[in-house]
């Protein structure tokens, strides 16, 4: 009997440490790496007389996320009457294991004399945005904005796009 009172008094004790050393939980960066497409809305527009306007175009998505850090590299190829590339790097904000909030910095590659959803020439942009991983499955849905500087030829100006689609996480 005293033996067994000994063992309950040991797993008690063993099982309160663990409580206190435990650390609180956190929740953690959606995981996974994502390729993906969908469309790109451009939302302003810069001189219309010039030939400035809204555009829309097709988006090819990509997220590297690294591991063990909050920051993920990105890539969006917005494809339709030209093409713009914006590479970004992003701060990772997760909200639970599904979801990440991200805010990136990075470029609008768009030189170009056709308008793109991100503008016409070379610019900076900020790229606040979430990913959305569907549970037990490989999907991921995606939206972000564009916030190109300075974007058009024209009269300069800031672009302003959206961008929404769905990812294959690898």
């Amino acid at each position: 009997m005293r033996n067994l009172f000994k063992f309950i008094c040991g797993i008690g004790l063993l099982g309160c440490t663990s409580l206190i050393v435990a650390a609180p939980s956190q929740a953690q960066p959606a995981y996974g790496s994502y390729i993906g497409v969908g469309g790109s809305f451009g939302l302003s527009e810069g001189n219309t007389a010039a030939g400035e306007g809204r555009t829309v175009s097709g988006v090819v998505a990509l997220r590297y996320k690294f591991l063990e850090m909050p920051l993920s590299l990105r890539g969006q190829v917005l494809i339709g009457s030209s093409t713009a590339v914006v590479p970004t790097i992003s701060y990772d904000l997760p909200l639970n294991f599904d979801t990440d909030l991200y805010l990136g910095v990075g470029a609008a590659l768009a030189n170009s004399n056709s308008v793109t959803p991100v503008g016409n020439k070379n610019s900076f942009v900020l790229q606040p945005g979430i990913d959305y991983t569907v549970p037990n499955s490989n999907l991921v849905i995606f939206g972000n904005a564009v916030i190109a500087f300075d974007a058009y030829r024209s009269g300069g100006g800031t672009a302003t796009s959206v961008q929404t689609g769905v990812g294959f996480r690898f």
